[in-house]
């Protein structure tokens, strides 16, 4: 089934700050979508609308025609990096990452480990956390948002602290979501090594949508 996110002049007031200003989009299945523009611009609360982190103070936002509000549930398929990962330091990333597939039950152990191998991290490692380089970290995260293969993946800043190798396994691994149909969503303040085909590039400035290349 077609997944379609749709933002109806969504505004979201914080602190008497329009942190999001009269948003109106739409995105589907088997897009790739760039949100761009510069720190505090309003990528991250963009991200934050979809997951249902937080709640429009006027307009509103739908996942298939269901909105997403309070007392309703953020998308039920949905992988999510939002800002800097954190995990508990005392496990290693298998462990985690098996504690966090127990919650849906819905992928396999081995499931879990194609996936951390799509991105460059063993699961035969026995490193804690806690012993993890940033961009290992970084790494984690990924997997933890694509591992459940998710209808909707929301990525922000996902390219901090990645070399050119794992870059590389990281646009492998977008084309593939996006070709699974997943609707991906990713932020980017600059794109470094980062070269793909999107399908549309929004940018952001002050929290309202200034251009929208399709």
């Amino acid at each position: 089934m077609e997944t379609i996110i749709r933002f109806e002049e969504y505004t979201k007031i914080l602190k008497k700050t329009e942190i999001l200003k009269d948003i109106s989009l739409e995105m589907k299945s088997g897009k790739l979508y760039k949100l761009k523009g510069t720190n505090g611009s309003g990528k991250t609360m963009l991200l934050r609308a979809i997951a249902g982190l937080i709640y429009p103070t006027t307009g509103a936002i739908y996942v298939n025609d269901v909105e997403i509000k309070k007392n309703c549930t953020y998308p039920a398929s949905l992988g999510v990096l939002i800002e800097n990962p954190s995990f508990w330091r005392e496990y290693t990333g298998l462990e985690v990452l098996r504690y966090l597939a127990s919650i849906k039950n819905n992928i396999t152990d081995e499931d879990i480990k194609a996936s951390m191998e799509k991105m460059g991290l063993s699961p035969d490692d026995k490193r804690k956390i806690g012993k993890y380089s940033l961009g290992m970290k970084q790494k984690l995260g990924i997997i933890q948002a694509i591992m459940e293969k998710p209808d909707i993946l929301l990525l922000d800043e996902p390219l901090n602290a990645l070399d050119s190798e794992t870059i590389r396994l990281f646009q492998k691994v977008i084309t593939e979501e996006r070709e699974r149909g997943a609707v991906v969503v990713i932020a980017l303040h600059n794109d470094g090594e980062f070269e793909m085909d999107y399908d549309e590039v929004i940018k952001i400035e002050n929290g309202k949508v200034v251009e929208h290349e399709k």
